[in-house]
């Protein structure tokens, strides 16, 4: 039986137009009145999910997300902390030494803002095109405090820049972080214990629901770890090929109602 349906937002929840269609919202609202925990698992902040939140009615005592691809899990009515896990100081210094010789640019985010080191020249960062969320304030390295810690850093440049940088970064990286494509111009590096399948885990500890009573739903890279830790990983039919290989179901795509259908085969009916 599912007890937890966690779902990732670009290329599954939304729609080519980031938005939710009526038949999702209708099911998804109806799999919360079954007592069904709906999860927006996303790389994005809470702020950044707000809206979503409020229209499918996951605002309310006991409705959770994970935020920032797993590294926070928390209380969406509010913001109460469940589980996080952090980069300190120091690894953003190496993170940011790694950006400078691939000439990307590099920013990380707290709860609160977007921070905005020196960018290489001539190639700023793109990120303020999809992050609306939080407020951009430019900071020099020097001046982070011992103590400071943020929840992840980014690279986003245009693909063909970006994918020559991922081509470059050594393997001593990914053995110290969490290093993963969201979006075709967007490379998150985390914590090297996070990713959407230890975010599960941690809330699921919380609540007490075990992998095999979870859904998960998802698209891209980023949604593999989840995809593989659920009882029940459903790839949508607009996913990248490593994911459905890895799902145990592949639905329809983001833009034919490819949650919906999901939701109503394997909860609602």
């Amino acid at each position: 039986m599912i007890k937890l349906i966690a779902i990732d937002l670009d290329g599954t929840l939304l729609d080519d137009k980031k938005q939710i269609s009526e038949r999702t919202q209708t099911a998804l609202k109806a799999a919360k009145q079954k007592g069904v925990k709906v999860v927006l698992c996303t790389g994005r902040p809470l702020l950044g999910i707000k809206s979503y939140l409020e229209l499918l009615g996951l605002t309310d005592k006991g409705d959770f997300a994970i935020t920032y691809n797993g590294g926070l899990v928390q209380k969406t009515d509010s913001g109460e902390v469940i589980s996080e896990k952090i980069l300190t100081r120091d690894q953003l210094l190496s993170i940011y030494d790694l950006s400078r010789e691939l000439d990307v640019p590099m920013n990380f985010i707290d709860l609160k803002q977007v921070y905005c080191p020196p960018y290489p020249e001539s190639r700023p960062s793109l990120y303020g095109q999809i992050m609306k969320a939080l407020p951009f304030t430019t900071i020099e390295m020097d001046r982070i405090s011992d103590s400071f810690k943020a929840n992840k850093a980014i690279f986003c440049a245009s693909q063909k820049i970006l994918d020559s940088a991922i081509s470059q970064i050594p393997s001593s990286y990914y053995d110290r972080f969490t290093i993963m494509k969201s979006r075709p111009f967007l490379l998150e590096i985390l914590n090297k214990e996070v990713d959407k399948g230890k975010g599960l885990r941690a809330l699921g500890g919380f609540l007490g629901i075990a992998p095999e009573e979870m859904m998960t739903l998802g698209d891209e890279e980023n949604d593999l770890a989840m995809i593989d830790y659920a009882g029940l990983g459903v790839a949508m039919g607009n996913a990248i090929e490593p994911l459905k290989q890895k799902a145990q179901f592949v639905t329809r795509t983001n833009t034919a109602d490819g949650v919906a259908y999901a939701v109503e085969k394997f909860v609602l009916n």
